[in-house]
């Protein structure tokens, strides 16, 4: 045989070697069951001289990662990898982006990834970007995304659909850069829902409403997570009724709508609808909700089943709340603190304080935290328990090192003016760690004006009337305090000021459900059919007549 047939020969069996192995080493990682394992097949690599081969090591540390769950080992074997290739690094620094505790060991491993420089094999790709972004935006949110994506940029993949997404939710992490992302958006050649959807997740998460209806309406395609941001974000910013005048718009898409894909409510839609509903009293359409999840066999999640709790509790069928909240095998800090707060709005003391006594039963698998507190301290300020509410204060920073809030400070004030220990609610507040704000002046007057406490309300006011002077009804309490005292100089003084800046008092609106809708009323509106104006002038009519006839 000659020379060249020798080599094309060794090359051949070089070929199908490699190939025989790579075969047995991925036939016996799918028998692996544990570290030990794996650990055996990694010795008998080393021994056959492929300790240093890109393909099996990455093999081995996918595994390590997936099917181990074990970050540790996966690193340890990367590490000693001389010159890792651009999908090691990909596969370690996925790993550690998913990972909260984590995020800076992912852009420790991007750094110097880059820093490694010269190899091809070295150059980062567009998948590595996402990840590396989502780290950014949580670490340091302005800085380190601009700095990204000058390196995005340089590297040739700003024109990538993926990476321009990940950019945008980036950037709406942070307020200040609202602008740039919208900037990103508007230079994106191809538009997925993605991009839709990070534009206006992040315009709701920021309070910008308008704009962020405003773009979904505009959307060529939505998805569930797209009408999830939406009803989100009216949640969140305390626009119940328009959360579930969507979620009914979502409901009818997904019955009658021509949509690529299956729009039905999931988890995250239960959850914020059914916290309107909690908040506008909607019992109706929340029990329809509940039927619905079973009906449909949605996944009942934590955050379902809290705000199955909350609901009931916030409407006051406090019964099939605490009949959700038994049910529950597995119940997470937030569902105790849901049904203890629930207790607690309805003056059901002592049962609040039970619940709260068996979550510390469980053996310390939960432990309290500041929002435990809050509701505890409600439910003895509701209940009269003065010197209990008083020990509970103090057992959050004794025994569980929890820094009091402005909500501990607001309850225990109000909870010692109650029972008229009103110099000791004064001492409470003058050692507050943080500044006093209305909730606190306000307990303060309102328990001054119970106990007759002239001269408090007058300090309580002035306070109020200091955080917030176009309040109106500040200077109307301020203007009636000086009133009960005979000062009328000072009433004069307050109204005067009162005109002068145009403070004018905010129309007190109440609601009603009738039909599944939500009617509103003001004070003082007249926007509703004449017939509903009518009929209350008749019902004013008669209630004067009868009082007339029974005096």
């Amino acid at each position: 045989m000659d020379r060249k047939n020798k080599v094309m020969l060794s090359v051949t069996n070089g070929v199908v070697n490699k190939l025989n192995i790579d075969k047995q080493v991925i036939t016996i990682l799918e028998k692996c069951r544990n570290l030990n394992h794996l650990k055996q097949l990694q010795s008998h690599l080393i021994t056959l001289g492929h300790s240093q081969t890109q393909f099996l090591t990455f093999k081995l540390v996918r595994f390590c990662i997936l099917s181990l769950s074990n970050l540790n080992y996966a690193r340890l074997i990367f590490d000693n990898l001389h010159s890792p290739n651009v999908y090691l690094y990909t596969a370690m620094i996925t790993a550690y982006s998913s990972q909260p505790q984590y995020k800076n060991s992912t852009l420790i491993l991007y750094r110097n990834m880059i820093r490694r420089g010269g190899g091809e094999g070295e150059k980062p790709n567009h998948f590595i970007f996402p990840h590396v972004l989502k780290c950014c935006s949580e670490i340091s949110e302005t800085l380190g995304t601009k700095c990204l994506h000058t390196q995005i940029l340089k590297w040739g993949f700003g024109g990538y659909p993926i990476v321009q997404t990940a950019l945008i939710d980036s950037y709406m992490k942070c307020s200040s850069n609202v602008l740039i992302a919208r900037q990103v958006f508007d230079e994106m050649s191809e538009r997925n829902v993605f991009a839709w959807t990070a534009m206006v997740s992040g315009y709701a998460r920021f309070g910008e409403i308008g704009n962020a209806v405003c773009l979904f309406e505009k959307m060529p395609e939505r998805d569930i997570p797209s009408w999830n941001s939406v009803i989100a974000g009216f949640t969140q910013n305390g626009l119940f009724l328009e959360a579930i005048s969507f979620f009914r718009r979502m409901m009818d898409v997904g019955e009658h709508g021509n949509t690529n894909c299956e729009i039905r409510p999931n988890q995250v839609t239960v959850a914020c609808v059914l916290s309107a509903c909690g908040n506008l009293g909607m019992l109706h359409l929340g029990r329809w909700i509940h039927g619905y999840i079973y009906r449909n066999r949605i996944t009942i999640n934590s955050y379902s089943v809290n705000a199955l709790v909350d609901m009931y509790g916030k409407c006051g069928n406090l019964k099939e709340a605490r009949q959700v909240f038994d049910q529950t095998s597995e119940r997470s800090l937030t569902l105790w603190n849901s049904m203890i707060n629930c207790l607690a709005l309805h003056g059901q003391s002592e049962n609040a304080i039970g619940v709260f006594e068996e979550m510390m039963e469980r053996g310390g698998t939960v432990r309290p935290d500041a929002v435990t507190f809050v509701g505890l301290l409600n439910a003895c300020t509701h209940g009269g328990l003065v010197d209990q509410g008083y020990e509970y204060f103090n057992m959050m920073t004794r025994d569980y090192n929890i820094e009091p809030e402005i909500q501990h400070y607001g309850c225990v004030v109000d909870l010692l003016g109650r029972a008229g220990r009103l110099e000791e609610a004064r001492k409470v507040i003058r050692g507050m760690k943080i500044e006093p704000d209305e909730i606190i002046w306000g307990s303060l007057l309102n328990s001054s004006k119970v106990h007759g406490r002239i001269d408090l309300m007058k300090f309580s006011v002035e306070r109020l009337i200091e955080i917030n002077p176009n309040h109106a009804a500040y200077g109307i309490m301020l203007a009636n305090t000086y009133g009960e005292v005979g000062n009328w100089d000072e009433v004069r003084r307050v109204r005067k000021f009162m005109k002068e800046q145009g403070v004018k008092k905010t129309p007190g609106c109440s609601w009603i459900e009738i039909d599944k809708h939500v009617c509103e009323f003001y004070s003082g509106d007249k926007t509703h059919p004449e017939d509903i104006y009518k009929t209350l002038d008749s019902l004013v009519s008669c209630f004067s007549f009868q009082n007339a006839v029974t005096s």
